[in-house]
């Protein structure tokens, strides 16, 4: 019997559809049950694709004396962090406050009355195991707590509110120069610092922070080693497909070799913008060009809906067989050392093995993860061998395997017939903020290595969204098969804006690939979705009209920054957030504070540079003190300090904008001798001053140069 999460659209929520806790979704129905009868909440957090909420689902979750104590004592409410980040926000600062860490599963204990936490904790076993309480343990010890000792959960409960409040509290600081400086090193010192043990993670706000720091000789000497490097870990190591494309959540060890397998649209998207990025900062190992290629050619194939937008994630754990009760995690990916042998030629072997990292006894549970042992371009007899491999795995060569259908539940993947593996799930949810990620990587790598198609690619998903995520006026988050859903988030706003604006930037240089007569054809407002893709104003124009909407319903008039979630949702949290904190993606507002200042650069409105300057300085004092937790705020403070504007021609676009300029935005201006001489090439414009007009290629990258270090 199924409980009364088989009729969500959330993947993950329906995973537990046959759990015999009679969970509830997060609703005021179920808010007022436990209010009414003085039950505690139990508020489970996760999201499709992770491995140990899968772990729990099939244990303590599907236990039934943990079910029978559970529905007998509590409320239990399952949530999907990738549908309702602001609910998983909130609990996971209040988790890091009790514990001094967090994770997920994010299992945690809600006071009734004032959804105020006392007690959480991420994976608890079925069992006593790995240090932790069984989890039926947990939960009597929970409800013992909860119903004698009221004084003292009173005392946690006002210590933990207090706690929470006070970090939406936030005093204000200056911009300075010195504080720029300090952004850029400790990130620099986040991304250099090998010598622990542990996971590693992409950690790209970080990365990209870094790497706006190689423009600054004053600055670390090994600062483009470092960037460098990490760009290598991830091209290279197993957190990368080597076979198929695409990245990896992480690795579970510190030499980047043995991934956690799940596949999450947020992190492809922006490892292709910083791979590309590298490229274009004159970092350029054929092995980035490589990943790049796969990952678009991977997201093609297996993570585009036929409408255009992108998939969200892929399970870490497949079936091996369909017999199996259980999926493994990574099985679709991994090789013994037999399979490869007998898959490939003896020649194809010895070739994969000199490219390759392959050991007989395996990096794996005695199995094998590829990972590369050098940068340099694959010859002809290992790209075989992969191709080989890649048949082995989908049952098709790769080059006629252009689409290859999602399996979007364990049913679907056990019951259908494969040609190859079974493969893992696939989450086929649109998010808004996670398409805009994958938008913008693609959108540069466009410009970086002239790819048209990476930026049609590009285009269609961001046409998608403005033609099919707004309900009654107002932007969606979410879309389940064609269905909008969820009233979009501050992530959501500042990340689709960054894509629009960034798609206006590699239009730019699509204008200078079309002939002059195709250009002159491309009208405003009623283009076709093939031409508004190569006209810059018309994703400029949508960037505007979505930032007018974010600042209506979430600019905090008073404090600066914007609320994670708009003022007329019709439902009270805990406490109403700004986040700054980067996470595995880039906190809203040090992405919104970046939009804001490229806004002012192309419309010449002064609103937007005022809203970016309070708004940083709304988080200037965590800046100051947290430098660490806030790598996007410190690529806005960039932009604000050395912001730079280019009016110059399509064809010089196309050369500049393949380098690498972090805080330039591009212009597109034919100069008429009325207005310029004829000799002039561009004009370099800094914030609310310009240069003097470059009358030759040299004058101009010498002023750009300049006004990029000004700082």
């Amino acid at each position: 019997m199924t409980n009364r999460l088989a009729q969500s659209q959330s993947l993950y929520l329906r995973k537990h559809a046959e759990n015999p806790i009679d969970w509830w979704p997060w609703c005021d129905q179920a808010l007022t049950k436990a209010k009414q009868e003085d039950k505690p909440i139990f508020l489970s957090i996760g999201y499709s694709s992770c491995h140990w909420c899968t772990v729990m689902e099939g244990e303590a979750f599907s236990n039934r004396a943990i079910a029978q104590y559970m529905n007998e004592n509590f409320v239990p409410i399952k949530v999907d962090r990738e549908e309702r980040p602001e609910i998983d926000s909130i609990y996971m600062q209040a988790l890091q406050m009790m514990v001094g860490q967090g994770g997920w599963p994010l299992n945690i204990f809600l006071a009734p009355d004032d959804l105020v936490p006392f007690v959480g904790g991420t994976y608890f076993p079925l069992e006593p195991r790995y240090g932790r309480p069984g989890f039926l343990e947990v939960l009597q010890r929970v409800r013992e707590f909860y119903y004698t000792e009221r004084t003292r959960l009173q005392s946690l409960k006002l210590e933990i509110r207090n706690a929470l409040v006070q970090s939406t509290n936030l005093p204000t600081a200056d911009l300075t120069e010195d504080l720029l400086k300090k952004g850029l090193e400790t990130s620099l010192g986040i991304i250099g610092r090998d010598n622990y043990g542990g996971p590693r993670f992409p950690m790209i706000p970080y990365s990209d922070l870094a790497l706006h720091g190689i423009r600054f000789p004053e600055l670390d000497s090994n600062n483009r080693e470092v960037c460098s490097q990490r760009g290598l870990d991830l091209a290279l190591g197993g957190i990368y497909d080597h076979v198929a494309g695409g990245f990896h959540r992480y690795t579970v060890d510190p030499t980047w070799t043995v991934p956690h397998f799940e596949k999450m649209l947020y992190d492809n998207g922006q490892i292709v913008e910083y791979l590309a990025n590298l490229w274009s900062a004159g970092i350029q190992p054929p092995a980035f060009a490589r990943a790049i290629a796969g990952t678009v050619d991977w997201l093609s194939r297996e993570m585009t809906a036929p409408e255009g937008y992108f998939y969200a994630a892929q399970d870490a754990d497949s079936f091996l067989t369909a017999a199996e009760l259980e999926p493994e995690e990574g099985a679709f990916y991994v090789w013994r050392w037999t399979q490869l042998q007998q898959s490939l030629t003896p020649e194809e072997f010895l070739e994969l093995q000199s490219q390759f990292l392959i050991t007989q006894g395996g990096n794996f549970e005695g199995q094998i993860v590829l990972q590369r042992s050098s940068a340099e371009e694959l010859n002809a007899t290992v790209e075989t061998a992969l191709a080989k491999l890649f048949k082995v795995r989908y049952g098709s060569d790769p080059q006629h395997l252009t689409t290859f259908p999602p399996a979007r539940d364990n049913q679907e993947a056990k019951t259908q017939i494969w040609p190859g593996r079974i493969p893992a799930v696939t989450d086929t949810k649109m998010i808004a903020a996670w398409n805009s990620l994958m938008i913008s990587g693609l959108a540069r790598a466009a410009t970086v290595f002239q790819a048209p198609n990476y930026l049609d690619i590009a285009a269609t998903a961001a046409q998608f969204i403005l033609d099919n995520q707004w309900v009654a006026g107002r932007f969606q988050r979410v879309n389940y098969s064609g269905q909008p859903a969820i009233p979009a988030q501050s992530e959501d706003y500042a990340l689709l804006i960054k894509a629009l604006i960034d798609l206006h930037q590699g239009s730019l240089v699509g204008i200078s690939q079309g002939s002059p007569e195709e250009n002159s054809n491309q009208n405003s407002g009623q283009d076709s979705h093939q031409n508004s893709k190569l006209k810059p104003e018309y994703w400029l124009e949508a960037a505007l009209r979505v930032q007018q909407e974010f600042d209506q319903y979430l600019w905090s008039e008073d404090t600066g920054g914007y609320y994670n979630t708009a003022t007329d949702t019709g439902e009270e949290l805990l406490v109403r957030e700004r986040s700054y904190i980067d996470n595995a993606t880039p906190a809203a507002n040090g992405t919104a504070m970046g939009n804001l200042l490229r806004l002012f650069l192309l419309t010449e409105d002064l609103q937007y540079l005022d809203r970016a300057e309070q708004g940083l300085r709304a988080f200037g004092s965590v800046m100051q003190s947290s430098p660490q937790a806030c790598p996007s705020l410190f690529a806005a403070l960039d932009w604000y300090r050395n912001n730079t504007l280019v009016r110059t021609t399509p064809s010089q676009i196309a050369q500049l904008s393949s380098q690498y300029w972090p805080t330039v935005i591009f212009k597109s201006e034919f100069f008429k001798s009325d207005q310029m001489p004829e000799t002039v090439v561009g004009l370099v414009c800094q914030g609310l001053k310009c240069k003097k007009p470059a009358r030759d290629e040299g004058e101009m990258l010498a002023q750009l140069q300049e006004s990029q270090t000004r700082a």
